[in-house]
């Protein structure tokens, strides 16, 4: 059985596409910009950003059930790869016991004009 995920408190698709898929044990979290969910605006700075990411991929994850902590893989868009060392250390607040695989690229462009996007997927308990 597949199930999409929706919720209010993180921004909606801007797309054809489900803010996450559970399927099989597994939440599969589309990617994340650092949106403002409750004014559709992109927040401004990469250490903004980064939270916003952080805390939209949260909130979508708890609407699947599950939550950071059972996160086991993530790949980190950086329009700007020199931004990699503040986005590591803000990425690593939220991850201070478990720590998922991770794949960090850097990218020509985002959607909205933005400078990170990171998408998850979880375990469902």
């Amino acid at each position: 059985m597949i199930k999409a995920i929706h919720t209010k408190k993180a921004p909606g698709a801007i797309g054809p596409y489900s803010q996450a898929v559970v399927a099989n044990g597994f939440v599969f979290c589309s990617g994340q910009i650092g949106l403002d969910p409750k004014t559709g605006e992109l927040v401004e700075g990469i250490e903004n950003q980064t939270r916003r990411v952080m805390d939209n991929l949260a909130v979508v994850l708890s609407a699947a059930g599950t939550d950071l902590a059972f996160v086991v893989k993530t790949t980190i868009y950086l329009k700007n790869i020199s931004d990699f060392p503040a986005v590591n250390g803000i990425y690593g607040e939220y991850f201070t016991i478990h720590k998922p695989s991770r794949a960090t690229v850097g990218v020509g462009d985002l959607p909205k004009g933005a400078l990170i996007e990171i998408d998850a997927i979880a375990t469902v308990e």
